[in-house]
């Protein structure tokens, strides 16, 4: 049954996706009202996250953030399966970097580097990095639970060439391409949730201690690689753009946790200023840090 409905899903994701982005956004209008209003979906952890990272703000203010933010979220799912039928000129057209000097300035001294990334703004459409570099693109994600969505997810991400890897194989990824002499530069979404018991740094994150991975920190460290924030920037519906800074360029030379706090901190000071671009359905907090740590 469960494999008839994802066949179901792709036919009709590959036909209704032919359409133009303006006119799926009609779809993305009424997927919004099922969002927000009927049946709505997890307001109640929207809500409490935006109120325990906002308490100056007043509750109308809160309700404004949220609704932008479901009005955003349907956007983001359109979008994210457009990538179906979305061809490299139209992509370059909609999602570009306004300067690619930091990136080049590292690949010029045969550097790798990794790319800090967050659920901000259209993440999904990071897997147009091979149109802008020639150097080895990867991306790390968290495999789905469902192995038809993963493969279709896996599709996407891979069809401009990215080379989606899973965080516990990301290592030997990029030794291997080492190896072969290839220079790469690796997206991590470093803003997930990390499952309880996991090695963690916690950091004070918009009002609230907040665990981190520290994978992200480690692979910097044991390759000695250039880390720089991306922060996604909506310039309108349907266009982005991305902008680099740089964290570290001596990641062996910083003490054990600062690149995760500079990471937090970075990414911070963007949501505070459009709070309503980030991923406030997840769970970020279902974990609190225990007394000992």
């Amino acid at each position: 049954m469960k494999k008839a409905a994802f066949y179901i899903f792709l036919a009709i994701n590959y036909c209704v996706t032919l359409l133009p982005l303006r006119v799926l956004y009609i779809f993305s209008d009424l997927l919004f009202l099922l969002l927000y209003y009927f049946p709505s979906y997890r307001r109640d952890v929207v809500a409490k996250n935006l109120r325990n990272a906002f308490p100056e703000k007043s509750e109308k203010e809160l309700s404004i953030i949220a609704r932008r933010y479901y009005r955003h979220m349907a956007d983001l799912f359109i979008e994210t399966l457009k990538l179906t039928h979305m061809g490299p000129a139209e992509l370059k057209k909609r999602f570009h970097f306004r300067d690619l000097t930091l990136l080049n300035r590292y690949f010029d001294q045969g550097k790798d580097i990794l790319a800090v990334c967050s659920h901000y703004n259209n993440w999904e459409w990071l897997s147009s990095m091979p149109l802008f570099t020639e150097v080895k693109a990867l991306t790390v994600y968290k495999p789905l639970a469902n192995k038809s969505f993963d493969r279709f997810m896996y599709n996407l991400r891979a069809k401009h060439g990215v080379e989606p890897s899973p965080m516990n194989s990301i290592l030997k990824s990029l030794v291997t391409a080492r190896k072969e002499k290839q220079l790469t530069v690796t997206a991590f979404i470093a803003d997930q949730t990390p499952p309880k018991g996991e090695h963690v740094y916690w950091v004070p994150f918009l009002n609230q201690e907040t665990s981190f991975y520290q994978g992200t920190e480690r692979v910097a460290k044991m390759l000695d690689m250039p880390v720089v924030f991306v922060h996604i920037i909506k310039v309108r519906r349907g266009y982005y753009e991305l902008e680099l800074s740089l964290i570290t360029d001596t990641p062996k030379d910083e003490a054990p946790g600062v690149i995760t706090a500079k990471h937090a901190g970075a990414l911070e000071d963007v949501i505070r200023e459009k709070p309503e671009y980030w991923l406030w359905s997840h769970r970020r907090w279902k974990h609190k840090r225990p007394a000992n740590e």
